[in-house]
């Protein structure tokens, strides 16, 4: 069971990777084949977007057919084949084709995880669990900063996203070898029926889902997206100068992840714990938008506040696995992930469209940046309002 979870901590890695690279090739991507920041918005997005549809299938899989299958398969032919795309693309709709595939690889790893450790470890461990795996597959982030950026510049990025697709496919091999399912749960009488409809019908989850929507969108978009462009606009930053601010977001975004899980337990409280540290990533994004032009040090010390303060996925998880059926929990975790995923997909979109807008006329070449992290910011804010009226819970 621990070298499957290795191997699982290995692909959430790649997962994490995949999510966040683009920020670092995007001189590279427009330079040969005349990708615009819109274009990787746009691909960016449908990474998020395929992720997050994939989640209700996936959590059917884990409940009905085990881990092991559900993860090595997906990610092999998915990551796999979406990184093979993305090395023979010519164009920005290839860009999202691979995209695509690769979210659908990329879809059941860290729920596969989630799933084994609420099947298999008491439910007051399970906030630290989440957040270690976060915390170490978050290491992908660095990767896809700096070393990134120094392996494009050195190998080219078409060689890079080959070795990847060879690198992606390997895992997935080792998976399907270590990867072990948790023992079935024994029942006595009828098994017990449901799905996700059941745990829609929970009225305490209805008070979570908008501070799942919208928690890590700032985060992932700004580390995955807009800090390339953002950098390159208002610095005249290269691939290396990004890599080097990106890789400080990404330690921030690793430190919040180890920060949040085991903080239940400290604090005696889910709830408080989830709602300061969102309100002090609120601040951060409004910080940086009434200074974006502040200087190269305080925009990295806001972006990797960013970074740490929306890291709190894996106390939301743990939040609301406390109110899920044991039936269902591999449904239940992916509905979550559902929700956190979806918002990075939505404002992803929203995000590119507020760029597109704002540019148009504008004189400050700030202005789209500014606008996107006024969107951010009001929507964490929104997400606070409502997680206010959530009912606390450390089971």
């Amino acid at each position: 069971m621990r070298a499957g979870i290795v191997t699982l901590v290995v692909a959430y890695v790649l997962s994490q990777f995949y999510r966040a690279f683009l920020a670092v090739m995007a001189p590279a991507l427009s330079t040969d084949i005349g990708v615009t920041p819109e274009d990787l918005s746009a691909a960016s997005g449908m990474w998020f977007l395929v992720f997050a549809a994939m989640q209700v299938p996936v959590g059917w899989l884990l409940d009905n057919i085990g881990p092991r299958r559900t993860a090595s398969i997906l990610f092999g032919l998915g990551a796999g084949g979406g990184a093979a795309v993305f090395a023979l693309a010519q164009g920005p709709g290839h860009l999202s084709l691979a995209m695509a595939l690769i979210g659908i690889g990329c879809s059941p790893v860290l729920m596969a995880a989630y799933f084994t450790f609420a099947r298999i470890y008491e439910p007051r461990v399970f906030g630290t669990l989440a957040g270690a795996m976060l915390g170490f597959g978050t290491f992908g982030n660095l990767v896809a900063s700096y070393p990134m950026a120094w392996s494009v510049d050195t190998f080219g990025w078409r060689e890079t996203m080959w070795a990847l697709a060879a690198l992606s496919l390997a895992i997935a091999v080792v998976a399907g070898l270590l990867v072990r399912d948790p023992p079935p749960l024994v029942h006595e009488g009828e098994k017990p029926k449901g799905s996700v409809l059941t745990l829609l019908a929970i009225p305490a989850l209805w008070f979570i889902f908008p501070m799942q929507l919208v928690n890590y969108a700032p985060a992932a978009g700004l580390r995955g997206l807009w800090s390339g462009p953002f950098l390159e606009d208002l610095y005249g930053m290269g691939a290396e100068g990004i890599g080097l601010v990106t890789l400080v977001m990404a330690l921030g975004m690793i430190a919040g992840n180890f920060a949040y899980g085991p903080a239940d337990r400290l604090f005696g409280s889910r709830k408080w714990v989830i709602l300061t540290g969102n309100l002090l990533s609120a601040a951060a994004l409004f910080a940086l938008w009434a200074s974006p032009s502040g200087g190269v040090l305080s925009t990295t010390v806001l972006l990797t506040a960013i970074g740490f303060f929306g890291a709190s996925f894996p106390l939301i998880m743990a939040h609301a696995r406390a109110f899920f059926p044991p039936h269902l929990t591999g449904q239940g975790v992916t509905l979550i992930n559902l929700m956190g995923i979806g918002g990075v997909s939505l404002f992803q979109f929203i995000s590119g469209g507020v760029y597109a807008a704002t540019k148009e006329g504008a004189t400050d070449v700030a202005a789209p940046y500014e606008a996107i992290l006024l969107l951010y910011g009001c929507a964490v804010l929104a997400g606070c309002a409502i997680y206010l009226f959530s009912r606390d819970s450390t089971a």
